[in-house]
């Protein structure tokens, strides 16, 4: 099908996705490359879970359940786990912890459109699935958004944030201005020649969903996630990077009144350290933590990123009982 010469994306755009679909071999090999050291793994048993006038979405929920409930939203073009694997071993020791699959992502929510604002009802329709009572909601990169969406409509629900390797705002430099601008309207075209049936749903080389528990050794690990990345389809990543190039929180992250840490990722190759430390500096009382790490340091780097992100999530929940303690005195 050739599309009429007014939708068609530009030369820019098109590179852009093209980059996109060719990617995933190179981060699949970057991956294999660089996963020396990573150490055998369990992945926790997760289940599908209905979120009422939804759809569903591919949940795990670990860790001791009088423990604080902790939401892990994850990154761009991944999956649950795939962002947060490292830091869920750690952290399922002391906290309840929540893992999902956004929509469009991995075995997340499918729908006709992909946007923010209903990332975040997701979020909300999970800690009311769950009954949870104020969560800290942590979001790393384009879940770090999310997170910020969350407490923008729902903030009646949130205990605390932890933002990691993210920002308030994109479409800065010229670079950027003229990358969002130019993937957005190639996913626009995409979508166009994509069968209804096939929009918004991953690949079919998606994760095979397991309500068990399953044991990988180091060697395993890389062709999990291999599998974990490829469930993820390219028009989500082009169509998500379109929709977060809009994300601008800049005017009302000054009224965000929940603790909040900042996890900045200091060789960050996307998410300038510096952008991330102006959006920190915009939230009342938010806390600096800083991670030696680039932009993949969740799981790349996760033996420096992981102490770092559980040391922000210690900080917010200090902060929450401390004013526990004070509602109840």
């Amino acid at each position: 099908m050739r599309l009429p010469t007014h939708l068609m994306p530009t030369r820019l755009a098109s590179r852009t996705i093209g980059h996109l679909l060719g990617g995933t071999t190179d981060l699949a090999s970057d991956w294999l490359a660089r996963r020396r050291g990573v150490p055998e793994m369990v992945v926790p048993p997760g289940d599908w879970i209905e979120l009422p006038g939804r759809g569903r979405t591919w949940l795990t929920d670990t860790g001791p359940r009088d423990g604080r409930p902790v939401i892990l939203l994850h990154a761009i073009g991944c999956t649950g786990m795939l962002t947060w694997f490292p830091t869920v071993a750690e952290l399922s020791r002391t906290h309840r912890v929540i893992v999902f699959d956004q929509r469009w992502h991995g075995r997340g929510v499918r729908s006709a459109r992909f946007a923010l604002t209903d990332c975040a009802d997701d979020v909300a329709a999970v800690i009311g699935a769950l009954g949870l009572e104020q969560p800290i909601v942590a979001g790393y990169s384009m879940g770090g958004v999310i997170a910020q969406r969350t407490w923008r409509q729902h903030p009646e629900l949130i205990g605390g944030l932890v933002l990691a390797a993210t920002s308030d705002h994109f479409r800065v430099t010229p670079h950027e201005l003229v990358f969002h601008e130019g993937v957005e309207l190639a996913a626009k075209a995409l979508r166009m020649i994509a069968s209804p049936t096939r929009r918004g749903t991953a690949d079919p080389v998606a994760a095979t969903a397991a309500a068990t528990a399953a044991a990988y050794t180091a060697e395993q690990v890389g062709r999990w996630a291999i599998r974990e990345f490829l469930s993820t389809g390219p028009l989500t990543v082009a169509q998500a990077l379109g929709v977060l190039g809009r994300h601008h929180s800049t005017p009302w992250l000054e009224l965000v009144d929940v603790p909040t840490a900042v996890v900045i990722t200091t060789r960050d190759e996307l998410i300038p350290a510096g952008r991330q430390r102006g959006m920190a500096s915009l939230i009342p009382g938010a806390t600096m933590h800083e991670a030696e790490v680039g932009h993949g340091g969740c799981v790349l780097e996760a033996a420096t990123f992981v102490p770092v992100m559980l040391a922000a999530i210690a900080s917010v929940q200090a902060r929450l009982e401390g004013r526990d303690s004070e509602q109840c005195g």
